[in-house]
């Protein structure tokens, strides 16, 4: 989540319900005191009812523009899926162009703004699958799993505690002015070169599988990752070198980001479901046989 805040890059979470991706969401936006909106996505919400419209005031004889949900700093979208087309294209747009055109005017989102958008990989029904174009929009994608045993004890005994029912403080925390001074300062993170072209390589790999991987692994692969992915590998290494602590990125910084970049990227054949060979384990194997710098 932070490597998307600072980088500009928005975030799709895939989990069963229930894995506190709301909290996440807003724990993030109550640390930097910044505004947060949460979108339930379902069959009937329509456009307008994300970007916002226009309202006839009485009183004064005009229009005037009613800002919808997506006018904030941080927006969650829950269960994405379960919108319309028309819906998923209207709040992508905003994410790439980062503004909204209510009646013919447009109005720019504020800064910094970040999309965490939510998918259930279970109770299909009623879905309405992101295409992969519209995929290719989010810079991270990650996939939340179950807590180990432990950690859900510790869940419980917090919630028990209350401690989710206190106010959380603010003061000391970051504002959004701290939050533009670091997107400042990644784009002043140095990338060599050398580590260019080994995204180039990477991305280059999942479009021709066969010249890394084995025959019938590289078979599996339909469709490989679109230079977009090569931006987003670079702009994310840039971001964890920063998070890091440091103004250079070193190739494990694109390694430790590959596989939530490029794994929403790869189109995979249906025997590759068929038997059971992920795009994680594809993107693991040309991280293996891809030379680093």
């Amino acid at each position: 989540m932070l490597i998307g805040l600072i980088a500009s890059g928005h975030i799709l979470l895939e989990s069963v319900p229930g894995l506190a991706k709301t909290t996440a969401a807003k724990t993030l936006a109550d640390s930097l005191a910044a505004r947060f909106q949460r979108i339930q996505c379902t069959p009937d919400l329509l456009p307008s009812d994300i970007t916002g419209g226009q309202i006839w005031d009485q009183k004064t004889g005009e229009f005037k523009v009613s800002f919808g949900p997506v006018h904030a700093n941080i927006v969650l979208l829950d269960e994405i899926n379960r919108s319309s087309a028309k819906t998923q294209s209207a709040m992508l747009e905003a994410m790439e162009e980062r503004q909204t055109t209510i009646g013919g005017n447009v109005y720019p989102l504020p800064e910094p703004f970040l999309v965490l958008a939510t998918q259930n990989p279970i109770d299909q029904e009623g879905t309405y699958q992101l295409s992969e174009a519209q995929m290719d929009r989010f810079m991270i994608k990650d996939i939340l799993t179950y807590p180990s045993l432990d950690e859900e004890e510790e869940v419980v005994s917090r919630i028990a505690s209350g401690v989710f029912e206190e106010k959380a403080a603010t003061n000391g925390q970051l504002d959004l002015e701290h939050v533009r001074w670091l997107q400042s300062k990644f784009k002043q993170v140095f990338i060599d070169r050398s580590i260019v072209k080994y995204t180039t390589y990477l991305t280059g790999a999942t479009r021709t599988p066969q010249s890394v991987l084995d025959p019938r692994l590289a078979d599996m692969v339909q469709y490989g990752a679109s230079p977009r992915a090569t931006i987003a590998l670079c702009r994310a290494a840039c971001a964890r070198a920063l998070i890091n602590g440091r103004p250079y990125v070193v190739p494990d910084d694109v390694k430790a980001v590959a596989t939530r970049v490029l794994r929403h990227r790869l189109v995979l054949k249906f025997q590759a479901s068929a038997e059971g060979v992920t795009p994680e384990y594809l993107i693991e194997g040309i991280l293996h046989r891809v030379a680093s710098p």
